[in-house]
């Protein structure tokens, strides 16, 4: 099974970034197969790791993978939002890898590909609302706005009404009825793109994505010691945006809005963007993992 779960991104300049070898406790919030995990563990012999996953599924297959480091592995069943924001202990770093896993994307029956007869699942936990559901309840302005804001699709009206105007008699259950409506509503000459943005919008929709990823920034950003390093892997760019943006912010000593004509603000850094540009995989990552060709990596230092 863990074969399954994808390779791990850009590993070696995660492991330059976050130094576990210097020990402390690191937050690996995206646990998936463990690979990340692993790392760190092999690169710090007296480094621990929180390792978060909302998928129990993946917590078992990372339990079996990493028993070997006993009492240094620590897991929690969880989103990393609640995780970071719920635990105390201080880190000496923190990983977030945003993308999905390959295990998620091919097991047909989580519903995270447009693969005919897919059922519009797409959770990342066992708990909460479908896709299916989403699209069978939610208001038209609703659809339209995810379509929208996280699809980055123009024709987002026309989709939600094509999709409220037939749920009445068909109910959305598989991925077949949405790429039926998108056909409808968008025309039949979908490239692979178009099936993919639209999907990706209901997937963030139904995980809450980009809210669980606000709220966990600073909350970690708050846990790290001083010099500690967060590191985040994104994959698209409503997240990648989201990051640098906050990124940003943190390493300026001023915030006040221009009116403001003396600081009235923190008066001070909180730390330093490290990578002025993302971080993209390098050609030989590329020729054995072809899904980290869409991964950026930014890091942030926090100031001492």
């Amino acid at each position: 099974m863990t074969e399954n779960y994808h390779v791990p991104v850009m590993v070696r300049e995660v492991l330059t970034l976050l130094a576990p070898e210097r020990g402390g406790v690191y937050f690996d919030g995206t646990l998936g197969g463990g690979g990340h995990t692993e790392a760190i563990l092999e690169a710090g012999a007296t480094s621990e790791v929180i390792a978060v996953d909302q998928d129990p599924e993946a917590l078992a297959v990372a339990k079996a993978r990493l028993a070997k480091y006993g009492d240094r592995l620590h897991l929690v069943h969880a989103n990393f939002a609640d995780a970071a924001e719920d635990g105390e202990e201080r880190l000496a770093g923190a990983l977030l890898d945003l993308g999905i896993s390959s295990r998620h994307i091919d097991a047909a029956e989580r519903g995270f590909s447009f693969r005919s007869g897919s059922p519009l699942d797409m959770r990342m936990s066992s708990s909460g609302p479908t896709a299916a559901d989403l699209l069978n309840t939610l208001p038209e302005e609703e659809l339209a706005d995810i379509f929208y804001y996280y699809g980055e699709e123009r024709r987002s009206r026309r989709l939600a009404r094509d999709v409220v105007y037939h749920r009445k008699a068909h109910p959305f259950r598989t991925s077949d009825d949405l790429l039926a409506s998108m056909e409808r509503a968008l025309g039949p000459r979908l490239d692979v793109q178009d099936k993919a943005r639209i999907f990706q919008a209901m997937r963030i929709a139904v995980n809450d994505e980009l809210n669980v990823l606000e709220r966990a920034l600073p909350a970690l950003r708050d846990r790290l010691l001083d010099d500690g390093v967060l590191v985040v892997l994104s994959y698209h760019s409503l997240e990648d945006r989201r990051v640098k943006d906050a990124f940003r912010e943190w390493s300026r000593s001023c915030v006040c809005p221009p009116e403001v004509l003396i600081c009235q603000c923190r008066g001070r850094a909180l730390g330093k963007t490290i990578t002025k540009k993302p971080l993209l995989a390098g050609d030989d990552e590329l020729a054995v993992n072809s899904r980290a060709r869409s991964a950026k990596l930014r890091a942030w230092r926090k100031a001492a």
